[in-house]
């Protein structure tokens, strides 16, 4: 005995049920209209709105309008927008607070060295000591293990402790126009280094070759010093973006300064350059060179047309006023502050180098002076 098998017209359902739906649809959409025309909807509307207004406090008087409710009035969005913005303040607030008990402050010249309080705090992650009559900096520095900012700038310091190689965690070192003549070896010791300053001390002639180890180091500030040359370990800087070797005494570049392959600024002003070799034309990242052209008589031409955009420029060195400089306080200071000043200049001029969308690749001879 076969299967029986009951055959009907799909179609037919079909169009059944396509009826129904339909129908319920036009009869939701009557039922909407007619709420819509209800006072009833707008009295729901109305007690809504009262019942979220006061859930978040705000007075009858900020949403009522000659004694009736206007919904229209955008208080909730403006109470909630106030809410988000005071959160956020909160929580701003509430970082500050959290951020500044990790770092330490002081400047002042009646300064003439730091608290016997500090070296109780080595859980601080920074130091910002600067303009004090600051000398040394205590050995117990080696205790801060979560150092990463240590930031000295403009104070009397004369020598850096060898304890400063325990730095581990070090990300930023600022001893710019102090009293420095030689920076330790250990401070090679701080890999995870990656900006060191040292611009304005004006007797540092070397560093030491153990810096080499500073494989992180992108930005190395070493001008208005007294370097010869390029030290041999920031040829092995690796990481380097920018290095100011500015206002030193260097009569020419070494051959292989092409080993800064990831070198972006280089600035060379108010040197005795003669020549600048070749080899700039390897360095492929290499954006923005600053030189002194008074003493260049030798350029190589593909430096100003370079492919990769480099933006060649060659400052002119007015000379200031001669002076007849004795070795006095007075006049030391009077050079760190004349050198921090042109420091500032380059700094401003650079940028606005840098915000030009139409700059021409060579700018010849732009000329600065400055007056104490």
């Amino acid at each position: 005995m076969g299967h029986q098998v009951i055959i009907f017209d799909i179609s037919v359902v079909r169009g059944f049920w396509e009826t129904q739906v339909k129908k319920h649809k036009e009869i939701r959409k009557k039922e909407k209209e007619r709420l819509a025309q209800s006072s009833l909807e707008k009295i729901k509307q109305e007690w809504d709105f009262v019942l979220e207004c006061r859930k978040k406090g705000i007075p009858q008087s900020a949403y009522l309008k000659n004694g009736f409710i206007d919904t229209t009035v955008k208080i909730l969005d403006k109470t909630e927008k106030k809410t988000q913005l005071c959160k956020k303040s909160t929580l701003s607030d509430e970082t500050d607070k959290e951020r500044s008990k990790f770092i330490f402050q002081l400047s002042g010249e009646h300064w003439t060295e730091l608290p016997d309080s500090l070296k109780e705090q080595t859980h601080l992650k920074e130091w910002h000591i600067y303009k004090t009559q600051i000398e040394t900096i205590p050995a117990y520095i080696a205790l801060f293990q979560e150092l990463k900012v240590l930031e000295l700038s403009n104070n009397q310091i004369t020598h850096l402790p060898v304890e400063i190689g325990c730095l581990k965690q070090l990300k930023e070192l600022n001893v710019s126009f102090n009293n420095l003549k030689s920076i330790p070896p250990e401070l090679g010791n701080c890999e995870n280094l990656e900006k060191l300053d040292l611009a304005g001390n004006i007797e540092l002639t070397e560093l030491p070759f153990e810096l080499s180890n500073l494989k992180q180091v992108t930005f190395v500030d070493v001008s208005a010093n007294k370097f010869p040359t390029i030290p041999i370990c920031i040829l092995r800087m690796s990481s380097l973006h920018w290095l100011d070797i500015s206002n030193n005494k260097l009569k020419d570049l070494p051959q292989d300064i092409d080993r800064l392959s990831e070198l972006q600024t280089f600035l060379l002003q108010k040197n005795k350059l003669t020549y600048l070799p070749r080899a700039l034309l390897n360095m492929p990242k290499l954006s923005l060179l600053v030189v002194s052209g008074d003493d260049l008589v030798e350029i190589p031409t593909d430096v100003c047309d370079s492919p990769t955009g480099l933006k060649f420029i060659s400052l002119k060195d007015n000379p200031l006023e001669t002076f007849l400089y004795h070795d006095t306080e007075d006049n030391v200071e009077s050079e760190r502050d004349r050198e921090q000043f042109e420091k500032e200049f380059m700094k401003a001029y650079i940028a606005d180098i840098r915000e030009r969308e139409s700059m021409p690749c060579y700018t010849t001879k732009v000329s600065f002076t400055i007056q104490l």
